[in-house]
């Protein structure tokens, strides 16, 4: 996971923000009132997770309450809260990256073990119902 995140903050780091002819509604400074964008630095912008969809949610770093961002397909969408409120309601499937945005997969959720040995091939198994 760690290598992922410094690969994701390498590549959004080199994204030539300037040369890009993006519309206010489409440029992440204009629209969260940001002086510069870097990631992975202090104040800029980390890359905490991604989803099936194509999905980027980044954490604010410099600000005391959480600020999450989320980037798809060349648009923006803020949301000031926890990242767990926010994968909660993610998951319950409300428009969480952006209007009429929301998926809903019911579940039950498919798991697998992690491998203990080279040769193990661990058979899945499925969580509880959601019941949602």
């Amino acid at each position: 996971m760690d290598q992922e995140i410094r690969e994701s903050i390498q590549a959004w780091s080199e994204v030539p923000w300037d040369e890009l002819d993006l519309d206010a509604d489409e440029d992440p400074r204009q629209l969260f009132g940001l002086d510069e964008l870097s990631f992975g630095t202090r104040n800029g912008l980390w890359p905490i997770a991604s989803t099936d969809r194509g999905e980027t949610i980044f954490l604010i770093a410099a600000t005391s309450v959480p600020r999450l961002l989320v980037s798809y397909d060349e648009t923006w969408a803020e949301h000031r809260m926890s990242f767990a409120e926010w994968l909660y309601r993610y998951l319950i499937g409300e428009d969480m990256t952006g209007p009429n945005s929301a998926a809903f997969y019911p579940g039950p959720v498919q798991m697998r073990h992690l491998p203990m040995s080279a040769d193990e091939r661990p058979e899945p198994w499925y969580g509880p119902d959601r019941g949602m």
